[in-house]
């Protein structure tokens, strides 16, 4: 019989996910609970302009998919969620939700090699490689950002958002970060320099997730009951564009500086690539039940989805040519 579930103020949103992940694999048309705000996603198609995509989207869909594979999967903590990477070290964070911990992975060897405990309901992580400086946010009534010093694996700072922070990205050209407040349907603007916020920005409803592409200077921010995307300029703090991903929801999302490319895991057993270029939906990439975090690491073209459903992270390395024809050893980075 399964336990009675905690009140919804002690209770992180994704736990009810967690729960009812048997439902998820029997049906694999459901998203439960994201927070106790929203009784349930309810299923859906996906919309008519994603399933009357034209044939040369299609065929780019296809292409994009098959130049992509699975190559590792790593045991992290319990309800593992946001994950970043930081390509100057080659070091790999993943936020583990109901451990209260994060987990420091070697980009190199693919073995947890750290493990840092950070406070209740550790949800996003992102990662600022010019001051290898680490942020998490804890998803409280009260919202707080962790700030983590990736030279010694210690907690510096603790700064206060709104409510719910659910998602944080950094933009090391600009030392911007930016926090995703999942009630207000806000984004939180966070001087690096200062730990203090410095703007607020207005989204879609139910805003999880967030990403940065400082070649373009462009925010990406999920908002998971709209099912879309947000695109923001970094220079402006405004919303230029917003990008529909569709069934069943629109939870983590990374940006890949180096190729323009936007990676969502939408909260099943998929990851959705959008091009930065055009603000459309490439290609859908199958990878581990209830996929709800991703990060990329552009030097290596590397991207990292964390898996809620199984406990592990999905490795997706991207390879020059169609990949279908060659074996996973030979496929290289770009």
């Amino acid at each position: 019989m399964e336990a009675p579930p905690a009140p919804a103020e002690r209770e992180h949103p994704l736990a009810r996910l967690a729960r009812k992940q048997d439902i998820m694999k029997r049906t694999q048309r459901a998203v439960t609970l994201i927070t106790a705000a929203i009784a349930a996603l309810a299923p859906a198609a996906i919309t008519a302009a994603a399933a009357a995509s034209a044939p040369a989207a299609r065929s780019t869909a296809q292409a994009v998919t098959a130049a992509t594979r699975v190559t590792a999967t790593i045991p992290v903590g319990r309800f593992p969620d946001g994950v970043a990477a930081n390509a100057r070290t080659d070091t790999i964070y993943v936020a583990n939700v109901n451990s209260g911990t994060v987990s420091v992975i070697s980009g190199r060897t693919k073995t947890v090699v750290g493990t840092i405990r950070v406070g209740r309901f550790p949800v996003a992580v992102a990662a600022n490689p010019r001051t290898d400086t680490i942020y998490v946010t804890n998803e409280k009534r009260r919202g707080t950002v962790r700030v983590i010093s990736g030279r010694t694996s210690t907690v510096v700072a603790t700064i206060r958002v709104g409510r719910f922070p659910a998602g944080v990205a950094a933009n090391p050209r600009t030392d911007t970060i930016y926090v995703t407040n999942f009630f207000s349907g806000t984004v939180s603007v966070i001087s690096g320099r200062t730990n203090t916020v410095v703007a607020t920005i207005r989204v879609g409803s139910a805003p999880v997730a967030v990403a940065a592409n400082p070649k373009t200077n462009t925010i990406y921010v999920t908002n998971a009951a709209s099912k879309t995307v947000s695109v923001i300029s970094g220079r402006t703090n405004a919303v230029v564009a917003t990008v529909r991903v569709g069934f069943p929801a629109a939870f983590g999302v990374a940006a890949n500086p180096k190729a323009n490319t936007i990676y969502v895991a939408n909260g099943d057993d998929e990851t959705v690539v959008i091009s930065g270029r055009t603000n459309t939906v490439a290609a859908r990439v199958r990878t581990g039940g209830c996929s709800l975090g991703v990060a990329t690491d552009p030097k290596t073209n590397t991207s990292y989805v964390t898996n809620a459903c199984s406990n592990t992270v999905s490795v997706l390395v991207s390879c020059r040519g169609p990949a279908a024809s060659r074996s996973a050893a030979r496929c290289r980075r770009e």
